[in-house]
């Protein structure tokens, strides 16, 4: 959290001025006795009473932060429509002005001119209209390639320099939730919050027990000005869905998960399980630090986590004094991001800079943790393969791949969906698929989803906001990052270590095409998957091996079977050949000298010198380890089947290839494409299993 003084404000939506950089040191970000606070109103009974009133079922349920009830908000904002109507208006009324006063600044010419008062009526606006406004704001003040620098200046002050509203609500919460008043709770506590977010305010403080702590209070009303604009967001989205024919994603759906997060984010108990659920699950990572929840001092409108001094990721020339790496930051948050997305599947749904910190020796902090979201395993799974199948150009696979994840219904005729994916990702991959970045695929294939008959699933939605966010804060510190080039080890590492059926074909079809083992392929994905922090090449091979000798490792063994058969026998003609040479050199001898291996055998073996070498240089080589998995292996009745299909294989291709050198021997030159008086050779049966010529 950055301690930054933020202006008090008697009206929580008033759009005070925000403190210049020199009142930002003020003594509101030191810690003082809560005792010497004055609490404004304390005497006044109607004050130190709980702000909730007996109400109906459906009216409590708006009015107080429950879970999310999409048919209780909806029966009790119907019959209001005059309420409903003031509100609509009041976010139209401001837009409005806003785009007209845009539009008459580009027909005066004084865009350029005007452009940062425009941007200050753009977070203003934002923060009058509410929370849900804001986090629109918070998203897009992490998009330099979407919005002007001024812009994202300004709305960057939306992640925790909103006005904040007044102390004595925030210590009558405080008594409420946690049961005494504030003095006799907290050591020290500031005297003003340090940062003010859509949903709440943080004030530093310390415990008794000598813990330095944020105290994060809930902002008054929250409630029901949330359930208010869900109600019109989502009467908005069912309208359009009904109405606007190129419209076929569930936009119903995705208001209403948007909806549960946020109600999710409402209750701080669960903002807390939370926390402590996304530490046992990334705690352990790299340089990845999660703060501890204080639960005695934790309630629904009241949490108490532990302090962490740090810096934004966005502010590179301190991050560049305090000599810690941002890129490599960047990089941290990304493979967080996908065992997030891809392992686990408990992610992070708002990671923009105001909850992720540098912390003073160079981890990265996650601070907020009301909106999570789950990825289930057979969606973790289908994004893996949606990946290799875009690697891979199978845009067959690919188009599966969207009626595994529910984009396209299984009834969808694919036919005339694969070529318009070809044609867009083709495009797309025109260079390398680690120099894409996550934006272009999506606006490419927003193109593919508008034309034929896509629907957006609701829990897509979140996973795009997470990554365009994640991506969003990457560029601003290099322009050039590329956060698919970073997610390759990762992929890699899943496909060659995951057990899992799914993976284990994509592996396959990865490394395989029509019938060929592609080395090049293996190289790669060893020399990305060992730059993985977490890849052990010891269970990778473990893994491989139980594999390889199961059933279903029955198709991989005979492609070894021809793989080994074709390399031995070209490294055995090029010793032939050397040694031919040798000996022809030493005695004079005119020696047969055996047909040479192709360009493509030849490379072949490169690419397997350098495997060999990417192992021996990968973290967890151990050559005796290698050595003594060796006898086990050799006693396996398939390592023995192989064997002799290795032996049956070179002798064929040996025989094969004798008796086509002796016949050629004895055939008469061609001349002028015609024989002397014989008939054409014959042409042998192919000598390989797979049908191609030795």
């Amino acid at each position: 959290m950055n301690a930054k003084t933020v202006s008090r404000s008697a009206n929580p939506v008033e759009s005070n001025p925000l403190p210049r950089p020199d009142e930002a040191k003020t003594a509101s970000s030191q810690s003082i006795p809560v005792s010497s606070v004055a609490v404004e109103g304390e005497a006044d009974p109607a004050r130190s009473t709980p702000l909730k009133s007996a109400a109906a079922p459906d009216e409590e349920l708006v009015t107080e932060s429950r879970d999310y009830d999409a048919v209780a908000i909806t029966n009790y904002y119907r019959p209001r429509v005059w309420l409903v109507w003031r509100r609509r208006f009041a976010i139209l009324w401001p837009m409005l002005k806003l785009a007209f006063k845009i539009w008459f600044d580009r027909r005066r010419g004084t865009l350029k001119q005007h452009e940062l008062q425009r941007a200050e009526e753009l977070r203003e606006m934002l923060t009058q209209l509410g929370p849900a406004f804001i986090k629109v704001g918070q998203a897009l003040s992490t998009r330099p390639d979407l919005v002007p620098p001024l812009y994202l200046e300004e709305l960057a002050k939306l992640q925790d320099q909103l006005p904040p509203f007044p102390n004595e609500v925030a210590y009558q919460f405080i008594e409420e939730e946690l049961g005494d008043r504030p003095d006799r709770i907290y050591a020290e506590l500031t005297p003003d919050p340090v940062a003010a977010a859509s949903l709440g305010q943080v004030y530093k403080g310390k415990l008794k027990t000598g813990e330095t702590v944020a105290v994060k209070v809930q902002r008054p009303g929250l409630a029901e000005s949330v359930a208010l604009d869900i109600y019109i967001l989502r009467e908005l989205a069912l309208w359009a869905q009904n109405n606007i024919k190129q419209i076929r994603s569930d936009l119903v759906a995705i208001a209403d998960e948007f909806a549960a997060r946020i109600y999710e984010e409402m209750d701080y108990t669960k903002e807390g399980h939370n926390a402590e659920r996304f530490g046992d699950l990334y705690g352990h990572l790299r340089d990845i630090y999660v703060p501890k929840i204080y639960w005695d001092y934790t309630a629904r409108r009241v949490l108490t986590m532990e302090w962490v001094n740090g810096t934004k990721l966005t502010q590179l020339e301190a991050l560049k004094a305090k000599g810690i790496d941002a890129k490599y930051l960047i990089e941290v948050g990304v493979q967080c991001s996908l065992r997030q997305l891809l392992e686990h599947g408990f992610f992070h749904a708002d990671p923009h800079p105001g909850n992720l910190l540098a912390t003073n020796d160079g981890k990265l902090a996650y601070l907020d943790f009301g909106m999570m979201s789950q990825v289930k395993p057979y969606q973790r799974y289908g994004l893996i393969e949606a990946v290799v199948h875009l690697v891979n150009r199978d845009f067959e696979g690919l188009a599966r791949d969207y009626v595994k994840l529910e984009f396209l219904t299984e009834d969808t005729d694919l036919t005339p969906i694969i070529p318009a994916l070809a044609g867009v990702f083709n495009n797309a991959l025109g260079a390398s698929v680690a120099e894409l970045n996550f934006k272009s695929i999506t606006d490419q294939l927003s193109e593919v989803m508008y034309e034929y008959p896509f629907r957006v699933p609701a829990y897509y939605a979140l996973i795009i906001r997470s990554l365009v966010t994640l991506e969003g804060i990457a560029i601003n510190v290099d322009p050039n990052f590329k956060v698919l080039s970073k997610a390759y080890p990762y992929i890699a590492k899943r496909l060659l270590t995951d057990s899992s059926p799914q993976l284990r074909a994509s592996l396959r079809d990865l490394l395989f095409k029509d019938g060929d083992f592609r080395w090049n392929r293996l190289e790669n994905l060893l020399r990305n998957a060992r730059s993985s922090d977490d890849y052990d090449l010891s269970q990778a091979l473990n893994q491989a091996l139980e594999f390889l000798f199961s059933e279903r490792g029955e198709f991989i063994r005979e492609r070894i079977v021809e793989e080994l058969v074709k390399s031995i026998d070209t490294l055995s003609r090029d010793a032939v050949g050397n040694a031919s040479a040798v000996l022809s050199e030493w005695f004079g001898l005119k020696m047969h000298q055996p047909t040479p291996a192709s360009a493509a055998d030849t490379q072949k073996i490169e690419h397997i010198k350098r495997i060999w070498e990417i192992l021996q240089e990968t973290r967890g080589f151990d050559p005796t380890k290698l050595l003594q998995a060796l006898p086990p292996l050799l006693m396996k009745r398939e390592t023995q089947e192989m064997g002799r299909q290795i032996v049956n294989g070179l002798a064929e291709r040996v025989v094969a290839r004798l008796i086509r050198e002796l016949l050629l021997e004895d055939m008469p030159a061609e001349r002028n494409g015609h024989y002397n008086g014989h008939k054409p050779p014959l042409t042998l049966p192919p000598s390989s299993r797979n049908g191609k010529s030795a």
